[in-house]
């Protein structure tokens, strides 16, 4: 009876948290530095090494930053599943001042992307859908207008998740909930 809840907690968080389907993968990235023992070939000590990992739904294509990969195991990261699997999808309008240093770019192909990164950070590319409306300069600063599409609980909960990513001065203009999109099937990649 314990593995049978203990697998029900699984199923509640090994899931995207847009469509639902738990068919996802791992893509794992690794960098290292190893020295090398001469007499054997075999590797002796590990000098310096790096792992990144992304957790992505095969259905629909979205990586799941509720999850991560940890001593070879898929984990619910602790501060944001809860919010992200349980929560309703709601729909920011706002603003957030950044200092124009803090903006790789604004024209070209790679400036929404930039743009989102200086207003919210890795939220702004991973967690959050953003959508770059536009942008002004205002001297050393630039404000930019964005509707965001997050996960939360609650409006609360939103506002909070907005605040506490926002890299510059916030407002928001309106919030609202939306529905959650339909599960996935198998038999609907997409």
């Amino acid at each position: 009876m314990e593995g049978s809840t203990d697998q029900e907690t699984v199923r509640s968080w090994l899931r995207c948290y847009r469509c639902w389907s738990q068919n996802l993968e791992v893509q794992v990235h690794y960098e290292g530095i190893h020295r090398i023992d001469p007499g054997t070939g075999e590797r002796a000590e590990v000098v310096d090494e790096m792992q990144e990992a992304v957790v992505q739904c095969l259905d629909c294509m979205h990586d799941q930053p509720h999850l991560g990969f940890h001593n070879g195991r898929v984990e619910p990261i602790e501060d944001r599943w809860e919010r992200m699997v349980a929560g309703t999808p709601w729909v920011a309008s706002c603003t957030v001042t950044v200092d124009a240093d803090d903006v790789e770019t604004c024209s070209g192909p790679e400036a929404g992307d930039a743009l989102s990164y200086a207003a919210f950070g890795d939220h702004g590319t991973r967690e959050f859908f953003t959508h770059v409306r536009f942008h002004k300069h205002d001297d050393d600063q630039i404000v930019v207008h964005l509707l965001v599409e997050l996960y939360a609980r609650s409006s609360e909960e939103a506002t909070e998740v907005l605040e506490t990513a926002a890299r510059g001065a916030l407002a928001i203009t309106s919030l609202a909930e939306e529905s959650r999109p339909p599960a996935s099937s198998s038999d609907d990649p997409h």
